[in-house]
């Protein structure tokens, strides 16, 4: 037996967009590990082109999260074919920053709900109509950022959006703990090289600095990131709720680096 104690057991990966994605590294771990995968997707064309690179026969669903009466469906897709979901996996966010980089205060109002209501409020929505399909321990883990407490100008009003989830996975936990030993917690990733971060203005820059303030001045892996997730959608993980798990390599311990400081200061 794997020392997670995974086998057999079912998860739902919500967000896996293509090879580069943290849901794709997670829901590949869990597959090595011998868990049931079952995927969610916002579009039938994200099916697609997903289907090519997951296993013959994966197991993938449509489901847009900013609509409620499609995770109310999925819901019940799901029930009809598996009794027991063991862990969730909420790997979803959206901001539109199609309109470039503005100051905070500029923030225009809709873009700002509706990268709350995809980035946090769909954990909730989630959580709320698979309430009866979770097993007694199941764990559901969410992919936030390693702070939120950082002003990068260029990510903007994702980061209160991601606040917002830090937040509900705390009061879920607590909401869940009435009925359940359902688990919920983050993985709080530092800087990634995947796809969505390529939409964010100047993350290149940013991400470059993240990895020379990293204390082994390399930048966090998408599957380190995965790898955490997996470790807290195990039982192996059991004592760990209402947590946000940091994964970035040092860095928020590193801003004080001598190079880093010699460096800013030649500038």
């Amino acid at each position: 037996m794997s020392f997670l104690d995974l086998a057999g057991k079912t998860v739902l990966v919500f967000g896996i967009a293509n090879k580069k994605s943290v849901a794709f590294k997670i829901a590949e771990s869990l597959r090595a590990e011998g868990v049931i995968v079952v995927s969610a997707v916002r579009t039938p064309d994200r099916r697609e082109s997903v289907a090519r690179i997951l296993p013959a026969g994966a197991d993938i669903h449509v489901c847009d999260v900013q609509q409620q009466d499609q995770i109310d469906e999925l819901a019940r897709q799901v029930a009809k074919r598996y009794p027991r979901l063991h862990g969730i996996v909420h790997s979803v966010a959206f901001a539109n920053y199609a309109g470039g980089p503005r100051p905070f205060h500029e923030t225009d109002r809709n873009d700002f709900l509706q990268a709350v209501d995809v980035s946090s409020f769909s954990l909730v929505g989630i959580a709320n109509a698979f309430k009866g399909l979770l097993d007694a321990d199941a764990s559901v883990v969410t992919i936030s950022i390693s702070s939120t407490r950082m002003a990068a100008e260029n990510y903007g009003y994702m980061a209160p959006a991601k606040a917002a989830l830090d937040s509900a996975v705390v009061f879920l936990a607590k909401s869940f703990s009435s009925f359940s030993r359902v688990r919920f917690n983050a993985v709080c990733a530092g800087l990634l090289k995947t796809s969505a971060s390529a939409g964010i203005p100047g993350y290149v820059d940013s991400y470059l600095f993240a990895e020379r303030a990293t204390l082994r001045k390399k930048g966090v892996r998408t599957e380190e990131v995965a790898n955490a997730a997996v470790f807290l959608l195990s039982p192996r993980s059991a004592g760990i709720n209402a947590q946000g798990i940091v994964v970035d390599a040092g860095m928020s311990a590193n801003y004080f680096d001598r190079d880093l400081v010699k460096s800013a200061l030649r500038e």
